[in-house]
């Protein structure tokens, strides 16, 4: 806790942020890339701590490149090339 931002790595500040967000309890989650700084143990942490999340009630907007991590999503949409897809 006595470290400095400057000093934790990509993993150690992401988890932080995803922390923070939800600490507040938000009625919406927005998600960008929430594995995207993690190694695959850590990732799949995050990932089954917001499906849980989810199954509670939690709304999550998740933005994902990651077709793995997209295929848990309850709804898909897709943008390519500027236009919005599914839905």
């Amino acid at each position: 806790v006595k470290q400095r931002p400057a000093t934790l790595s990509g993993g150690e500040r992401q988890r932080a942020a995803i922390a923070r967000a939800l600490v507040q309890k938000p009625k919406l989650l927005l998600a960008d890339e929430p594995t995207g700084n993690l190694d695959s143990a850590a990732g799949k942490v995050i990932l089954q701590l917001l499906a849980r999340l989810n199954r509670q009630g939690q709304t999550i907007v998740m933005v994902t490149h990651d077709a793995n991590v997209a295929q848990l999503a309850d709804r898909k949409v897709v943008l390519r090339d500027g236009k919005i897809f599914g839905g």
